[in-house]
């Protein structure tokens, strides 16, 4: 989500600087329409006032004022084309600001959920770690050293379950052999599973 987030914040800038890029635009355009209207304003009220009575310089000032009447047209087009870009970016805008303001809603939905997860594997890790010093400090010296050097190698579990004749570190059926082993070992030795090499944990369901 914040991976949307930020794309939909770059289009939402690049929507709302062609937006500004228009208006600009479209004010320089306008500005331009006005020039036009009030020079071809001025060249009318000569025309109409008569003071222009040279017929060369009366048909010059008639073709101005037709070429102005041109360019006045040709201007407000830009102009309404230029209104049009406008609108389209920020319509276009309007609609990623609020796909903004939604996504980034669900990002701190999100955020705030997993923060509170967080929060509650911090105090589950705690109490486990209290729990497993206690366990440790009743295990004798040489069997914890050897836990925690098959626990690094292993990935973090250095004993598994004995279950149903397997197991439950590597996932792997004991043979008959080795299951005798384990069946004549007496109850307080260290077994371990000759597949994985892990600690093997017995009890009622390990179908011995």
């Amino acid at each position: 989500m914040e991976g949307e987030l930020a794309q939909l914040r770059d289009l939402l800038v690049a929507a709302q600087t062609e937006e500004s890029d228009t208006a600009r635009e479209q004010t320089k355009a306008e500005q331009d329409v006005d020039q036009v209207r009030q020079r071809a304003a001025r060249d009318q009220q000569r025309l109409d006032s008569g003071a222009v009575t040279n017929p060369k310089d009366l048909e010059n000032l008639q073709s101005e004022i037709a070429s102005l009447a041109k360019r006045q047209s040709d201007l407000e087009d830009v102009v309404l084309e230029v209104m049009e870009r406008r609108e389209s970016a920020a319509a276009r805008a309007a609609e990623l600001g609020e796909r903004v303001e939604a996504v980034s809603g669900r990002v701190q939905e999100a955020t705030a959920r997993r923060d509170e997860a967080l929060s509650g594997i911090g105090t589950e890790l705690e109490s486990v770690r209290k729990e497993r010093e206690t366990l440790a400090a009743a295990v004798p010296g040489d069997l914890m050293k050897l836990y925690d050097k098959i626990r690094e190698r292993e990935g973090g579990v250095g004993a598994a379950k004995l279950y149903q004749r397997r197991c439950e570190g590597c996932r792997l059926e004991l043979n008959i052999t080795e299951l005798n082993e384990v069946r004549g070992a007496p109850a307080d030795a260290v077994v371990r599973c000759e597949n994985c090499r892990r600690i093997l944990v017995r009890t009622p369901e390990s179908g011995l």
